[in-house]
């Protein structure tokens, strides 16, 4: 009976570190909090908007861009300087819903100069008419230029 309460403690000990691991946000990008999923909590006739539409929409957007572009690749400004990027990865992980409308997204982009820049993108509208709103360099190479901080529920940049 004791072996089998040590084993048991012992257990608990070892796995709640990796329970409070899985459960933790990701402090630098916005979330709403009771909408982690994509989903409104509240039942409605109103068509919602997953996780993968919003990938869907950010993806079809930079394509959309590229397309445009004589040399095939994402621009964006930054600091007066044109990036030419490709990319790289969504973090499927970080795609939120952040009011009735409006949703977020953060994507991987690697430059011609060799640097790898996160993207913040803001969508709004439907599934299948998603425009961007905002863009925004939030970190070069890893390093943040920003952070997020919310405030009475309204997520805002804050410096690094």
């Amino acid at each position: 009976m004791i072996k089998r309460l040590i084993i048991a403690t012992a257990m608990a000990v070892f796995f709640t570190p990796c329970i409070s691991m899985l459960a933790q946000e990701h402090p630098e990008h916005p979330t709403k909090k009771s909408d982690q999923a994509g989903h409104t909590k509240k039942a409605s006739a109103e068509e919602k908007v997953t996780k993968a539409q919003i990938s869907t929409g950010i993806k079809k957007h930079i394509t959309e861009e590229k397309g445009k572009s004589g040399d095939g690749k994402f621009h964006i400004d930054y600091e007066g300087e044109n990036l030419a990027l490709d990319l790289v990865k969504v973090h499927d992980d970080r795609l939120s819903k952040l009011e009735e409308g409006k949703y977020f997204a953060c994507v991987d982009m690697k430059a011609t100069n060799g640097k790898t820049y996160d993207i913040d993108f803001f969508l709004s509208g439907k599934p299948g008419d998603m425009k961007v709103t905002e863009t925004s360099v939030h970190k070069i190479d890893g390093k943040p230029l920003y952070n997020w901080k919310e405030e009475n529920g309204v997520w805002k940049k804050v410096s690094a």
